[in-house]
């Protein structure tokens, strides 16, 4: 590891920013990939005559391939190297993105879904590590990762917005063709501004690990999600109950082996612990709110898609303005202040979601929702830099697959969990609004949610849809506000965490992981870049 004459570590110049803005192309479109889907599935449906069954795969492959490779692929990028897994990442997205754009049939798309997830998988950590070896100033390397991390959000907030855009003008293939011009440009750029980075002692990968994480992540992943779709039902609760006893196998596992896929003594920096623990929580929260949000907009107010997304873009900009102030706050006052001021600004969000009711104004409902996005935006900058930091730099892909495994398992968390408040509120109140014509699966149809209510209304006579509609939407706000209260009591609860693990920053558990305390970087023996490409 590079340091200055005095021994303080390098700062970054000119070649290593251009290189941040090269890894932010994959980071913008894998977080965009995610959402943009959404307004395309009506024309696939009409195209492909997928089932009901297959939309979901459809939907849903994505993300639990995302999720199920996201530990082994940051561990791989440790050992065969970082930038050469994130090419050839960058080589199998742009593949599977022409693959997916001239599918077929319903199979053949969710199948090139399923790659296009693996392919994500590698570029996440991967991007995440190479910006933990090109800025070795703490202060930097804050910078950089408040940078990536509002280019994923905003990833998230453009989805609805291109997707729109392009639907309008071309068929449903054009969402995916996107990521090609952006994966050509990395693999053109990449070689000559991103150094590569690989651990001299690193063993080999074991298979059986491998086998035991997508045994683990899969069904756990895939439970939580038809949690929130469908309650607890028998093949759900036997998912998780499958994930978690691998996960158990793995835990052993790992714990057996010299060279493990997931080295776990990490978990025992309380700092590292915490905060995971705090964005496994924010990101929980996260995936609530916009469900809830995406929900009012569009089933309450009655608003397209697109318009929808600028509704949402508020609180878009609100989180990257604050993520982006959050690393020159923390110099000053410290990591852990500034998460739990952030985090107040997310209580108060949380706290007015909570009086909201059906004479609400989507002006105070997108209020609320920025208030709580903006809160978040100082969580995630820091507690990823504080996971990323925490570690010597040759674990740092397995770091920051830890991180985005914590990131997607909260939002999956939110989704169901909140969902679930929110959704059972909804129930309680709306039973006794639907009409006794309503019989059979009509009426179970209202009951179960607000969309049910809003398709079976039609096929009910005279006033009486009208009033079904009038009553659900309420009978949903006042769920919203069940979400929003929630949203308060987790996040008090986070500002505790905060404040008492989060104070010190990075390896404050006691590993010489960070920066050493005389402000020099913590050596490193095993890992070392490996000097590749022009330099700048």
């Amino acid at each position: 590891m590079e340091t200055t004459a005095t021994g303080s570590p390098s700062r970054a110049g000119r070649r290593e920013w251009l290189g941040l803005a090269v890894l932010a192309l994959p980071t913008l479109l894998t977080s965009l990939d995610t959402s943009v889907l959404f307004l395309a599935l009506p024309h696939i449906s009409a195209d492909l005559d997928p089932s009901g069954t297959q939309q979901l795969w459809i939907v849903d492959i994505y993300a639990l391939m995302i999720a199920g490779f996201l530990v082994t692929m940051g561990t791989l990028g440790d050992r065969i190297g970082r930038r050469l897994l994130l090419l050839f990442g960058a080589s199998l997205f742009a593949m599977a993105s022409v693959l997916a754009a001239y599918s077929s049939s319903a199979e053949m798309l969710i199948a090139t879904r399923a790659l296009l997830g693996i392919a994500g998988a590698t570029l996440m950590p991967s991007t995440l590590g190479l910006i933990r070896n090109m800025f070795q100033d703490s202060a930097q390397r804050s910078v950089a990762i408040a940078v990536w991390m509002s280019t994923f959000m905003l990833g998230i907030a453009a989805g609805p917005l291109a997707g729109g855009a392009l639907l309008d003008s071309f068929w449903w293939g054009s969402v995916f063709l996107l990521g090609v011009p952006v994966m050509v440009l990395l693999l053109l750029t990449g070689p000559f501004l991103l150094p590569e980075f690989r651990s001299d002692e690193a063993g080999r990968v074991d298979l059986g690990s491998v086998l035991l994480s997508l045994l683990t992540t899969l069904p756990v992943f895939y439970g939580i999600k038809e949690l929130a779709a469908d309650g607890p039902e028998l093949l759900t609760l036997v998912a998780l109950a499958v994930g978690a006893t691998f996960g158990v196998l793995f835990v052993k596992r790992q714990n057996r082996l010299a060279s493990p896929l997931l080295d776990l003594s990490s978990f025992k920096d309380s700092t590292f612990s915490s905060a995971l623990t705090v964005m496994l929580i924010g990101s929980a929260v996260m995936g609530g709110i916009t469900l809830s949000t995406s929900q009012f907009l569009q089933l309450v107010q009655g608003m397209s898609p697109m318009r929808a997304g600028l509704w949402l873009l508020p609180a878009a900009v609100s989180v990257i303005v604050s993520g982006m102030a959050s690393p020159g706050l923390a110099q000053k006052l410290g990591a852990g202040n500034v998460i739990c001021g952030g985090l107040l600004f997310t209580v108060t969000g949380g706290l007015m979601l909570s009086q909201v009711d059906d004479a609400s104004s989507v002006g105070y409902v997108i209020t609320c929702f920025s208030l709580v996005y903006f809160g978040i935006g100082p969580m995630s900058a820091l507690t990823t830099d504080i996971v990323v930091g925490s570690v010597p730099a040759e674990k740092a892909g397995s770091a920051a697959s830890t991180s985005e495994t914590s990131t997607q398992l909260g939002v999956a968390l939110g989704v169901a969990g909140l969902g679930s408040i929110g959704s059972a509120v909804y129930g309680g109140e709306v039973k006794s609004a639907i009409p006794s014509e309503a019989l059979g699966d009509v009426a179970a149809t209202a009951h179960d949610s607000l969309a049910g209510a809003v398709s079976v209304a039609p096929q009910l006579s005279g006033d009486a849809g009208a009033s079904l509609l009038e009553d659900a939407r309420a009978a949903f706000v006042s769920g919203m506000g069940a979400v929003g209260a929630t949203i308060g009591a987790l996040v008090a609860a986070m500002v505790i965490l905060a404040a008492v693990r989060l104070r010190k920053g990075p390896g404050a558990g006691g590993r010489p992981a960070g920066p050493a305390e005389d402000g020099s970087e913590a050596p490193d023996a095993t890992a070392k870049p490996v000097p590749t490409g022009k330099s700048i």
